[in-house]
């Protein structure tokens, strides 16, 4: 980092270091980036208050800013009133997406960029949890993040259940809407199971759109985000899944 900034201007350096000074600071919010608009014409640069914070690493469809390692990784930005703004990479104006949020200080934040790029959008900004879960538990959060989805299915029901068992009465996440991002906590580990998400049209077991296995470690925390296919004219029934948690 500081040999980046060396080579950066006075006025580019303090800028990006005001950015990326890390989760230590108690004036600065924590935020990483997830871009499920799936018709955007290329990559996306996202800025804060007008600062670009993605710098050379536009983000792109189906991946999350910072580059994700085995627990969630984060931008430092200034908290209290933020504006956010995403944009094709190499363009500042016609925003894909949109939106003023206050973010709190030493808080970390999720904000997916969302919708379809005929429509610009608001992204949703979600709080995250990393809290470590209790002893021999794991959590899954799920979000949902597609268009398609959205306009054919409308809200969804989620189940999150050991591999193998029949879908119980109740699902784990009832009615789920778009843009909503919702945990399911103190789901128990046992060494060498699995967990499998299925996500049904809401009060309708019969119309499965998701039906995927995970690994189920130990005190982690896994996000799943329902997205498009690239190109948003299907859904893809594989969400994409990043670990918050190892």
């Amino acid at each position: 980092m500081f040999r980046l900034l060396k080579a950066l201007p006075l006025t580019s350096a303090i800028a990006a270091l005001s950015l990326f000074i890390g989760c230590g600071s108690g004036n600065n919010a924590q935020i990483r980036i997830i871009n499920t608009i799936p018709d955007a014409e290329g990559a996306l640069d996202v800025d804060v208050n007008g600062n670009k914070i993605t710098g050379s690493t536009p983000v792109q469809f189906g991946t999350i800013f910072p580059a994700a390692t085995s627990s969630a990784t984060y931008a430092s930005v200034p908290s209290g009133s933020d504006t956010i703004a995403a944009y094709v990479s190499g363009t500042t104006v016609n925003p894909l997406n949109l939106g003023t949020t206050n973010l709190s200080a030493s808080t970390e934040y999720t904000v997916v960029l969302q919708g379809n790029a005929a429509t610009p959008n608001t992204p949703s900004v979600l709080t995250d949890n990393n809290t470590a879960p209790t002893t021999n538990t794991l959590e899954y959060r799920v979000i949902y993040s597609s268009p398609w989805l959205s306009r054919n299915v409308g809200p969804v029901d989620v189940y999150i259940i050991p591999t193998g068992n029949a879908l119980p009465t109740n699902p784990s996440i009832p009615g789920l809407t778009f843009g909503q991002g919702i945990y399911v906590q103190s789901l128990p580990y046992t060494a060498g199971n699995t967990y499998t998400v299925v996500v049904t049209a809401h009060l309708n077991t019969n119309s499965v759109y998701v039906n995927q296995s995970y690994p189920s470690g130990n005190g982690s925390i896994t996000t799943l985000v329902l997205v498009d296919e690239p190109g948003g004219a299907s859904f893809d029934t594989v969400p994409l899944a990043f670990s918050d948690l190892q």
